[in-house]
């Protein structure tokens, strides 16, 4: 048995592979982290590289876009597909490539049209994707010792590395990491397309990628991928717990030796109070002036009553019950009601959800505010301008408002799940400690009195709610410590992959 090589902090060529990356496309907050820490792992030395489709809504003559490879054949089953890749250099030097396939790209969303409804065809389209940017490996010659590939979209590229390519010259020793951004999100679909993805029939099994006779795209990264994160220690354990893997926990618990959570970072360039262009005034942790000036913008812009001394609590997010909205939807008009407090309400989701909050600012008219969709400038100023900043999900595996909202001095309202739980600490009236203020139970009840909590110190004790904001403020909240620790992960991977080089490969048929 041959000694393994030596890993740890060598420089390393990394490939991103991702359905999204800001500021090309965005759905979630994947497009947020495939960006940031793409760019963390560059400040470290490594060379990366990030894949993702050309979707129509990216416009090839504003990004200036040049062609990798015209035509690229990218074989799927029995059949070549033919398309195009193009490139570009990002701001930060990341290479940044899109794949080029007008059929499975070029519609109105990115996994579902305009009434929320998924295209039947996606394990045709991201199975391609994921195929496609392996391929892109092997024609521009880049040798990855790492392909990084994130949620059900791109899950199958860790299945293509073992089955299709153990013994490619460029590809035969990468090794994989799967991140889970969402276990909610599976990619379960029809088994009619087992043939057109190409991974056989042997693979269409319960332990594999089968769940109630359809296919299941994220299942099959889980048992592929040499290692899987996700994005917060907190959810790790959830997702393996009896209740929390949405069908999936026996599976990630026969890899829990290989599972591990690592909480996102936010990227402190972009969401930075002191420079941020999308907010009308700056401000910093020594100078809150700014942040009281951008409370008086986000008040005008929401059609709230202007007056300082009403706490604004921010919303931003999915109407859906994930997310909590339908908790908040019950307890909402009782806060109105009976507590001094505005809302600036920012996001789009369920009908009924969405046709609730397009109905409060006329029955609480100076007091609630909504904006229906999605706005990156609403959305960076009620970071800054809002006193508080809710978010009521019934799970949540990492999320990044919390983490913008703390950047932005911003006190999060959080109910203790996934990564809300591990990045914001419970206030302590007694010691002045903490973050914000959290929640347990995912009832109205409970997010009510929680919110009156905190309405309470800023009524009351002023100076222990000024000194929470500065200290937030402060927090470390970027990709250093994080970056670090998918380091670690990479190498572990890479470990695991040199093992089975030894003869352990069988393990995958």
């Amino acid at each position: 048995m041959r000694k393994l090589e030596k890993t740890g902090p060598k420089k390393l060529n990394i490939l991103i592979i991702a359905s999204e990356m800001e500021p090309y496309a965005k759905a979630g907050g994947l497009a947020d982290v495939a960006s940031s820490l793409a760019r963390a792992l560059k400040d470290r030395g490594h060379d990366v590289r990030v894949v993702i489709p050309k979707y129509s809504q990216i416009a090839t003559s504003r990004l200036e876009l040049k062609e990798a490879i015209q035509p690229m054949g990218v074989w799927m089953g029995n059949t070549e597909e033919w398309c195009a890749a193009y490139r570009l250099i990002d701001n930060y030097g990341i290479p940044v490539y899109f794949i080029d396939h007008s059929l499975y790209f070029q519609r109105e969303g990115l996994y579902h049209n305009h009434l929320m409804h998924d295209y039947d065809d996606n394990p045709v389209r991201f199975g391609f994707f994921s195929r496609a940017a392996l391929q892109l490996c092997k024609d521009i010659n880049f040798k990855p010792d790492i392909i990084h590939v994130n949620d059900w979209q791109s899950a199958l590229a860790a299945a293509y590395l073992k089955i299709w390519h153990w013994n490619d010259t460029i590809l035969g020793t990468t090794a994989s990491v799967l991140t889970i951004h969402n276990i909610a999100y599976q990619g379960i679909y029809s088994k009619h397309h087992v043939d057109y993805l190409g991974l056989g029939w042997h693979n269409f099994t319960e332990e594999k990628m089968e769940t109630f006779d359809r296919i299941n795209l994220l299942k099959a990264g889980i048992y592929y991928a040499d290692m899987i994160t996700t994005v917060s220690p907190t959810f790790a354990k959830d997702i393996i717990s009896p209740h929390g893997g949405f069908g999936l926990a026996p599976y990630l618990s026969n890899r829990s030796h290989h599972l591990c959570g690592i909480v996102n970072g936010i990227d402190t360039d972009v969401w930075n109070p002191q420079t941020d262009e999308l907010v009308p005034y700056n401000y910093s942790s020594s100078n809150l002036r700014g942040k009281s000036l951008c409370k008086k913008a986000l008040q005008k812009r929401f059609h709230l009553n202007v007056d300082h001394s009403v706490p604004v609590i921010g919303i931003i997010g999915r109407f859906v019950e994930q997310k909590g909205f339908h908790i908040l939807a019950q307890s909402i008009c009782g806060m109105l009601d009976t507590m001094n407090v505005q809302f600036a309400i920012l996001g789009s989701g369920e009908h009924d959800l969405q046709n609730f909050f397009i109905d409060l600012p006329s029955r609480y008219s100076g007091k609630a505010g909504s904006f229906i969709g999605f706005d990156n400038e609403r959305a960076h100023l009620i970071e800054a301008g809002a006193d508080f900043f809710l978010m009521p999900s019934l799970f949540e595996p990492c999320g990044l408002n919390q983490l913008y909202s703390q950047r932005y001095g911003t006190i999060p309202i959080v109910r203790a799940t996934g990564g809300l739980n591990d990045t914001v600490e419970n206030f302590n009236e007694q010691t002045g400690s903490g973050s914000g203020f959290k929640f347990n139970d995912p009832t109205p009840d409970a997010l009510y009195h929680t919110v009156k909590w905190a309405l309470s110190i800023y009524e009351k004790k002023p100076s222990q709610f000024k000194a929470m904001i500065k200290r937030i403020m402060n927090l470390d909240l970027s990709w250093k410590k994080s970056a670090q620790q998918y380091e670690n992960v990479y190498t572990r991977a890479i470990q695991k992959k040199q093992y089975e080089e030894q003869g352990y490969r069988s393990y995958y048929w």
